[in-house]
């Protein structure tokens, strides 16, 4: 079994061979997890940097670890960005949660013309908050030494601009004329992958996507859930990379 994933700040894990691990982190491994000495942990900043460590001292408020070895692990490449329509309820939440195990690298709250909830106010702050929380707590647990970007959310017109300076950018739609499994895939840039809402994408929408480069692909012959299809779209894409193999 993979020893357990904490975050840290990158400051406190590249300065000393000894390591605490203190605050909400430190007392979720202690407590929650009940790590105690002689355990391997591993720590990370979420940007790549890794420290692996033997826990020498453990109690309610954290972990004192010891550094056996350090890791730098690349950015992955190429980059996947999935564009995800406001689903209904939790399940976007949902969505963020696989697509980030799966190994997406950034997600983009898309603001689509036919998506049934609206982020206004207060609640869509609150919401944003749920999806970053989410999204740090399935990188720690799929062991990710890059944690995945949940962004602000963006209109069309600002994902139209994002498509246009992508590597290769993708819209899922149910009448596209090939696969997904079909697109040939760059080895280095950005892909960029829309999920439109369960209404479907806008055809002015679906006008600026393909006025920026994008090109249509579908995921098979059945239709999937808005919070499903960015999820299954990863792992076709990723499974075709150097990454996953």
């Amino acid at each position: 079994m993979s020893a357990a994933r904490f975050l840290i700040d990158g400051e406190r894990l590249s300065s000393d061979e000894r390591i605490t691990l203190d605050g909400e982190e430190g007392r979720h491994a202690s407590v929650v997890r009940r790590i105690g000495p002689g355990e391997v942990v591993d720590l990370t900043d979420g940007r790549g940097h890794v420290a692996r460590c033997v826990v020498a001292a453990a109690d309610r408020f954290g972990l004192v670890c010891d550094v056996r070895e350090r890791v730098d692990v690349p950015e992955p490449a190429p980059r996947l960005v999935v564009a995800q329509a406001l689903p209904k309820g939790d399940r976007g939440e949902l969505a963020v949660e696989t697509m980030t195990e799966v190994g997406v690298d950034e997600v983009v709250p898309w603001l689509a013309q036919r998506c049934v909830t609206r982020w206004q106010g207060d609640r869509g702050a609150r919401v944003l908050r749920r999806w970053r929380t989410t999204a740090r707590e399935a990188a720690k647990q799929s062991r990710r030494a890059w944690l995945a970007d949940v962004t602000e959310p963006a209109t069309t017109p600002q994902l139209a601009d994002r498509m246009s300076a992508a590597a290769l950018p993708i819209v899922l739609h149910e009448e596209a004329s090939g696969p997904l499994s079909g697109v040939e895939l760059p080895a280095e840039g950005e892909i960029v992958v829309a999920v439109g809402p369960e209404g479907g994408v806008a055809p002015d929408e679906l006008d600026a996507f393909t006025g920026a480069g994008a090109r249509l692909a579908s995921l098979g012959p059945t239709v999937l859930r808005t919070s499903t299809a960015g999820t299954v779209a990863a792992g076709i894409i990723l499974s075709r990379t150097a990454r996953w193999r």
